[in-house]
């Protein structure tokens, strides 16, 4: 008698914060174009169903750590994603705000975003994006920018779709495993998430 098959597990929910950090998009000087950039990358590249919390705020290093505060420990975001005030401007501050709500910092994300910006502009060594861990959350920043947003995240391949550089995505659903955090189930023509054999579980249902 063959063995019974385990059934496929449904794919998790996931909430997700999502920051846009500029003070005159904040102000509507100009309409904010990294909110919706973060929501329709996020959308595609992931299975499972998804809240969003999304927050347009101003370069304020107070503001900044508290709603990232906010986003984790009252909202229970499992992932926040940030864009813009990385730079070297006197108002960018992100980073600095990032790194005051941290437990842990999580260096590869920016050493890896600064890499596949570098094929496109010498200013990406310009770039203070950092990643950290809070509780049982991801934080990662990204850059400004819409185009750049989905090159840091997805990667780069070549005009057949092969794979050149591999986008720092493909490493955020391992890691929110690691740290307790729901299953991240990621589509693979958009970004193919890497887990070790023994992390991997069975086909969604």
């Amino acid at each position: 008698m063959s063995e019974p098959v385990e059934p496929a597990k449904q794919v998790e929910p996931v909430r997700i914060g999502i920051v846009s950090i500029s003070d005159r998009a904040s102000t509507g000087v100009y309409e904010d174009k990294g909110l919706p950039a973060l929501q329709a990358w996020l959308s595609s590249a992931l299975h499972n169903p998804l809240e969003f919390e999304a927050r347009l705020i101003p370069d304020e290093r107070p503001v900044i750590a508290q709603t990232l505060r906010d986003l984790v420990d009252t909202a229970q975001c499992d992932l926040i994603l940030t864009t813009g005030g990385t730079g070297p401007a006197l108002r960018d501050v992100t980073p600095e705000a990032t790194l005051d709500v941290a437990d842990k910092e999580m260096p590869g994300f920016g050493e890896q975003m600064r890499q596949i910006s570098l094929r496109f502009v010498p200013t990406a060594i310009l770039s203070r994006q950092v990643a950290v861990i809070r509780g049982k959350a991801l934080i990662i920043n990204l850059p400004g920018q819409p185009k750049a947003i989905a090159e840091t995240l997805a990667g780069l391949k070549d005009a057949e779709g092969k794979q050149i550089v591999d986008g720092i995505f493909a490493a955020v659903p391992y890691c929110i495993d690691l740290i307790g955090g729901p299953y991240l189930e990621t589509r693979d023509e958009i970004v193919r998430a890497f887990r070790p054999k023994s992390a991997q579980r069975p086909a969604r249902a």
